[in-house]
């Protein structure tokens, strides 16, 4: 009697295993179409493709080859790497994100595991623009966007305010941030639409509704919108419950008056 009953439970785990290490290794992309407020007519329909958390994946062609469109910009959202993960592989990663269209970096806390100078250096021998506390401005005829960028807050390394320091005027403000509590930060004044961010991998191992942290999705938080990616790989075990492998294509729409 013992002995099915152990049989049983050998089968059920195995399977869930496996079903996890695909969860894990999912190659998806979610088209999000986000009508937001005072975002300037000029940039309607402005298309990001956000990745976050690649940790130890190679980005597989089938990804990629579900975005339907063109993107005017890639973000990538912070652990591009960790530790133990060659550059040779980081190289081939961002070799496939900067055909997309131009390509932007926050560093994420597992970024600095390993000779972070050397991944800065990659970064901008590869054409990668990375805004460590910075921000990078686009401009049309008769509107401004500016794309902000914060260091890793988990490792403190966040500098808000020289970020906003180099705003030089009105537009429409968007946050990348490796993790999401940046938007504890932000102020109604900093005028910041939304904050863009991942870290948290949705938990990456659910009990259904129940995780360490929240699943992905987008929020508002009063201040702001906060949109978090579950994530594209994984950290320390390659599975994934209730929280898929994901990475997603934004658009951005002038809310109609």
């Amino acid at each position: 009697m013992i002995l099915p009953i152990l049989i049983i439970i050998s089968c059920v785990s195995i399977t869930l295993l496996g079903y996890m290490w695909y969860e894990a290794h999912r190659n998806t992309i979610h088209h999000l179409e986000l009508e937001m407020d005072q975002f300037p007519y000029s940039f309607d329909g402005l298309s990001i493709f956000f990745i976050s958390d690649i940790h130890t994946r190679t980005i597989n062609k089938k990804l990629l080859e579900q975005i339907r469109t063109s993107v005017d910009l890639v973000i990538i959202g912070g652990d591009l790497m960790e530790s133990g993960v060659p550059l040779k592989r980081v190289k081939k990663n961002i070799d496939q994100l900067t055909q997309l269209a131009p390509t932007y970096f926050v560093w994420g806390n597992n970024d600095y595991e390993t000779d972070f100078r050397q991944l800065d250096v990659l970064l901008r021998e590869n054409g990668i623009q990375i805004l460590d506390n910075t921000c990078a401005k686009f401009e049309t005829a008769d509107a401004v966007l500016y794309l902000i960028g914060v260091d890793d807050p988990t490792l403190e390394r966040d500098r808000l305010d020289l970020a906003l320091q180099d705003v030089d005027g009105k537009g429409y403000r968007i946050l990348a941030s490796h993790n999401p509590i940046i938007a504890e930060k932000v102020d109604e004044h900093h005028q910041i639409g939304i904050v863009l961010s991942g870290h948290t991998h949705g938990g990456q191992i659910r009990l259904f509704k129940w995780g360490l942290t929240e699943r992905g999705g987008l929020k508002d938080n009063g201040n702001t919108k906060v949109f978090v990616s579950n994530g594209y790989g994984y950290t320390k075990l390659p599975f994934r419950l209730c929280a898929p492998s994901e990475a997603h294509v934004i658009t951005f729409k002038s809310k109609a008056e």
